[in-house]
């Protein structure tokens, strides 16, 4: 049996990610109004309860832009036409490519 202790890191202290803000609840429901402001500039931000996250505060977003979505979709089919079918070996390469990263 070994002295020492297992590596065992609770969920809650782990560090918040770089770049993510963090606020528990209390305070989040003290500053509410500066939350909302931060939140409308475009931030999000991860309320925590007991130092575990339970939930995001992020920027409304209104229903998708439908221009952007038919031009995506009309950028798709022309491609479909000048490049065929995708093949099989064609699929496995993207499936590699995309396991690179």
């Amino acid at each position: 049996m070994s002295d020492q202790k297992a590596a065992y890191v609770s969920p809650r202290h782990v560090p918040a990610p770089e770049g993510e803000t963090r606020v528990g609840s209390f305070e989040a429901k003290t500053h509410f109004a500066q939350l909302m402001d931060r939140v409308e500039q475009g931030e999000e931000i991860v309320i925590t309860r007991h130092g575990r996250a339970v939930m995001k505060l992020v920027p409304y977003r209104s229903a998708r832009d439908k221009e952007k979505i038919r031009e995506a979709i009309a950028t798709m089919r022309e491609l479909a036409k000048h490049n065929g079918p995708i093949t099989r070996e064609e699929i496995l390469g993207f499936i590699k490519e995309g396991r690179r990263f």
